[in-house]
């Protein structure tokens, strides 16, 4: 959090409010939405896939139109928690591990698919990038934020629930508290 505030500061700065062309110039920032995607993806398992062709994955070999109900699903949960793709930190939090790297999210890296990859990719995958890194830079830049009174890092739970989309069990309560300039929250957002 320190570091994506402290690169807000730098780029920004506090007399005015991130937009949307400040987004290219906060890589830092990119990369912790890019690990918090990896970490907890939206949608645990892309949407189903029919082969249309005859094809092989690793040592299965999947013919085509065959059986109409075979179908294949992508763990985008297990793939992005691969020790093999990852390291032996893959359960941990680094937005690091992206910083420089090239990886994106188009799926052209496929060890790392919040979005799908090809033909039928999510189509807001533009749109839902650029609303998600424009409202995180938004709040950590206009609020200091902090655990509510008594509550530890320890008291934490990151456990979610499985599902089509994957909330987590126990929701998290945090505390923000104004740190820019007043006249700032009065208008409307950029």
């Amino acid at each position: 959090m320190a570091k994506a505030t402290g690169e807000l500061d730098r780029v920004v700065g506090g007399g005015r409010l991130v937009t949307e062309e400040d987004i290219p110039r906060l890589p830092y920032l990119d990369a912790v939405v890019k690990e918090t995607l990896r970490v907890h993806p939206v949608a645990p398992l892309l949407a189903p896939r029919l082969s249309r062709e005859d094809t092989s994955v690793g040592a299965y070999d999947i013919p085509a139109g065959t059986i109409q109900s075979l179908r294949g699903y992508v763990n985008v949960w297990a793939i992005a928690r691969d020790p093999a793709l990852w390291g032996d930190a893959s359960e941990e939090f680094r937005p690091e591990r992206f910083v420089g790297s090239g990886v994106d999210v188009k799926g052209h890296d496929l060890e790392f698919l919040p979005f799908g990859s090809g033909r039928r990719m999510c189509p807001g995958l533009g749109l839902g990038m650029k609303m998600v890194q424009l409202m995180l830079a938004n709040l950590l830049q206009a609020f200091a934020w902090r655990l509510p009174d008594g509550v530890g890092v320890d008291d934490l739970s990151m456990e979610e629930k499985f599902g089509l989309s994957m909330p987590r069990m126990v929701p998290l309560e945090a505390v923000p508290e104004p740190k820019l300039p007043a006249h700032l929250y009065d208008g409307p957002c950029p």
